[in-house]
C-alpha cells in the first residue's frame, strides 16, 4: 500500500523547470476547501506576502503570538526536509502519523479535484489548525498573492513585507505589477501592514487598498529601532527587544511588521514580555530554520534560504565578522537572474564561490555557476554535492575561515542529518 505522504509528494508541482508549469487560480482550492469542510470563519487568521522576508516575519509573528499565551498554527513553504514543517502547531510539526491519517481521509477529495502538491498542503494545514481549534493562523503567501492557493482565508490582518522583481513572467516585470499580484490579499476593511517599500510599489498598493477599501500601515513612517535602548517604537508601545534572535537590519523590518500587524490583531492581545520574548527566541518558538542560522561545526558553518538577488545582499550583510575568507556555497534555481546574483556577492566583497550540484531539475547546472563565476575571475572549486564543499571546507579552512550554504531552500535541504539544526 502507498503512503499516504508519498501520495501527497506524487501529486502536480506547478512550480516546475519554467514558470510555464505553473497554473495559478482559486476554484481547485475553493472546491477542496468545501470538500474538507473547513470552516475558515471560524479561524482567527493573519496572511503574509511579499517577496523577501514573509517566511521570517510569519515566524516572529507565531513567536511572539505563543510567548503571549496563545496557541498559533503556522503555515509556510517550502520546506526544507520534511513536508511536515509547513504545518506546525507551537513550533512542532504535524505529527506523521496524523498527517498520513489527514492524507488517506482527504484522498477521494484529491482524487476527485486533482489539487496540486502546494495546494493540497495548503488544505491540509487548514484542516489541521481548524481542527485543533489554534487561537491564531498565521498563513505565508507561496507566490504573488492574488491567485495563490492561500488567498482563500479571510485574514482579519495581512502583512505585505517588501516588492521586488522576482518571478516576473507570471507576476510582472515591474515592482507596480508585482505589487498589485501580492496586494490581492487585501480584504475590505482589513489592516495591511507594511514593510519599506519603494515609492513605485507603495503607490500600486495604495491605489489597490483605496479600491478595496484596505486600511494601510506603513512601518518605515510609523515605527522604529533604537539601537542604543534596544527598543522598537511603535504607535501604540515601546518594546524593549534586548535580543532579536534573527540577524540583520532586514529582520528588525520584519520584526516591526510582525508586532504591529498582531497590535492590530483582534485576536491578539500584546504584552511588552510577549514581544521581547518571542523576537528572542524565533526560532525555539516557531521552529523556524534556515535564516542566517549557524551550525554547531567549527570553522562557522552558516545557512540561509536566500534565493534572489535581494536575499542574498541581506544575507552577506548580516554575516558575522570574518577575518578570513568568505566562501559562499552556492546553489541556485535556473528562473533565477543569475549575473544579479553574483553581483549582490560581488557588492559585498565575496569573491569565493563554490558552486553546489542540487538534486533537482529546477536547479541551474552548477557547471553554469561555475562559469560565470570563473568569468568573474573569482576563486571556486570544480561543482559537487553540498556535503563534498562542507566536508572539504571542514577538513582544510582555517579558524578564521567562514562557509555561507545559501541559494535557495533545496540548496540547505541537502544538509546531512547529522549537521541539521532541528
Amino acid at each position: 500500500m502507498t503512503d499516504p505522504i508519498d501520495a501527497l509528494h506524487a501529486l502536480p508541482r506547478y512550480a516546475g523547470t519554467d514558470d510555464d508549469s505553473y497554473k495559478p487560480g482559486l476554484d481547485r482550492m475553493q472546491a477542496l476547501i468545501d470538500a474538507l469542510g473547513i470552516r475558515l470563519d471560524d479561524l482567527p487568521t493573519l496572511h503574509i506576502a511579499g517577496t523577501n522576508g514573509k517566511g521570517s516575519t510569519a515566524a516572529m509573528s507565531a513567536a511572539i503570538a505563543q510567548a503571549a499565551g496563545y496557541r498559533v498554527g503556522l503555515h509556510t513553504s517550502p520546506h526544507l526536509w520534511s513536508v511536515a514543517e509547513r504545518m506546525r502547531i507551537d513550533g512542532t510539526p504535524i505529527p506523521d502519523d496524523t498527517l498520513r491519517a489527514m492524507i488517506a481521509e482527504a484522498q477521494p477529495a484529491f482524487d476527485r479535484i486533482e489539487p496540486s502538491f502546494f495546494e493540497a498542503t495548503v488544505a491540509l494545514s487548514l484542516q489541521y489548525f481548524a481542527r485543533e481549534s489554534v487561537d491564531l493562523a498565521v498563513v505565508e503567501v507561496g507566490l504573488g498573492g492574488r491567485l495563490d492557493a492561500t488567498n482563500v482565508v479571510e485574514a482579519e490582518v495581512a502583512i505585505i513585507t517588501s516588492i521586488a522583481l522576482e518571478h516576473t513572467a507570471l507576476l510582472g516585470d515591474t515592482e507596480a505589477k508585482i505589487a498589485q499580484e501580492k496586494g490581492g490579499i487585501m480584504r475590505a476593511g482589513q489592516p495591511v501592514v507594511l514593510g519599506p517599500l519603494s515609492n513605485e510599489a507603495e503607490s500600486a498598493l495604495q491605489k489597490q487598498a483605496s479600491a478595496r477599501g484596505a486600511v494601510l500601515h506603513r512601518t518605515a513612517a510609523t515605527t522604529r529601532w533604537n539601537e542604543a535602548r534596544r527598543t522598537l517604537i511603535t504607535p501604540r508601545a515601546c518594546y524593549a527587544v534586548p535580543d532579536l534572535d534573527l540577524p540583520g537590519v532586514h529582520q528588525q523590518q520584519n520584526a516591526a511588521c510582525a508586532v504591529r500587524a498582531l497590535e492590530l490583531h483582534p485576536a491578539v492581545r500584546l504584552t511588552s514580555n510577549a514581544v521581547a520574548s518571542g523576537l528572542g527566541a524565533v526560532r525555539a518558538y516557531a521552529g523556524l530554520h534556515g535564516r542566517m542560522e549557524r551550525l554547531a561545526v567549527h570553522p562557522p558553518v552558516w545557512i540561509d534560504v536566500a534565493h534572489n538577488p535581494a536575499g542574498l545582499a541581506a544575507a552577506c550583510t548580516a554575516l558575522p565578522h570574518c577575518p578570513g575568507c568568505c566562501i559562499v556555497a552556492l546553489g541556485v534555481m535556473r528562473d533565477k537572474p543569475l549575473s544579479a546574483l553574483l553581483d549582490a556577492l560581488d557588492d559585498r566583497g565575496i569573491d569565493t564561490v563554490w558552486p553546489v550540484e542540487v538534486p533537482t531539475d529546477r536547479a541551474l547546472p552548477a557547471e553554469a555557476l561555475a562559469d560565470a563565476c570563473q568569468a568573474r575571475g573569482w576563486s571556486t572549486r570544480a561543482p559537487a554535492s553540498l556535503m563534498t564543499h562542507v566536508d572539504y571546507f571542514q577538513h582544510t579552512a582555517s579558524p578564521e575561515d567562514l562557509l555561507l550554504v545559501t541559494g535557495s531552500h533545496y540548496t540547505v535541504g541537502e544538509l546531512a542529518p547529522a549537521l541539521r539544526p532541528l
